[in-house]
């Protein structure tokens, strides 16, 4: 069951939604939001998985709010403004809806989310890939090819073999938890590496071939714990 909220000023296009997720199994709209502070509360306080969440308000945008929340959540933008739709994708969302939409439309963006959602619950133990989206498209990148994952404010590069890279919408401890424990560790707050791709470590940093990465001291613990396991 997905768990969702909607935020809109607008109690008109709210109820549309409350009647369209009424007709989906599998999708449990909890909660319906004008003002923004509660919603912001409410998300903070109990799980969500997927937002419906309107770009144009009079508070802040949606994509401000968006960009100001501290968990990652599945989110479908809404809004009248087509002009609106290229940055609702640079920030990796699962959809877009340009009002007035149909149920089948609606439908369709629920279906999109259920399968993201689907994929990144799996255990990732479970399966030999990382899936994220970024490039407005879902990536699926083999955990082998990953040589390590550097913090870019509010976005992540995740670097590969012969020099690939790919930047997307993620926290460095979100991102840590869609990867294996056992592979995969945080050696300082901008970097995580893949464990079978060091090649040098010392007491204060390691090293991935030619490349050279800082170890914090808060992390020297685990990482001593990691490899000793």
């Amino acid at each position: 069951m997905i768990s969702a909220v909607a935020i809109d000023d607008e109690p008109l296009s709210l109820a549309v939604i409350e009647q369209f997720c009424a007709k989906l199994d599998g999708l449990d709209l909890r909660k319906t939001f004008t003002e923004q502070k509660k919603a912001i509360r409410y998300i903070n306080k109990f799980e969500v998985d997927l937002l419906f969440l309107d770009i144009r308000m009079p508070q802040q945008t949606g994509i401000d709010l968006y960009k100001n929340l501290d968990r990652e959540i599945k989110v479908i933008f809404i809004t009248a403004y087509e002009e609106y739709a290229i940055e609702g994708f640079n920030l990796n969302a699962t959809d877009y809806l340009l009002k007035p939409f149909s149920f089948e439309r609606f439908k369709e963006s629920v279906e999109r989310a259920s399968r993201e959602i689907q994929l990144e619950q799996q255990s990732v133990n479970d399966k030999p890939f990382l899936d994220i989206r970024a490039d407005y498209q879902l990536h699926r990148i083999p955990y082998g090819n990953i040589t390590h994952i550097e913090a870019l404010d509010d976005y992540i590069q995740i670097h590969q073999d012969h020099g690939k890279r790919l930047v997307a919408r993620a926290t460095m401890k979100g991102i840590l938890k869609k990867l294996p424990e056992n592979t995969f560790i945080r050696i300082h707050r901008s970097y995580i590496v893949n464990i079978d791709r060091v090649t040098n470590i010392g007491s204060d940093e390691l090293c991935i071939g030619d490349l050279h990465f800082p170890i914090s001291s808060g992390y020297k613990s685990n990482i001593e714990d990691q490899l000793n396991s």
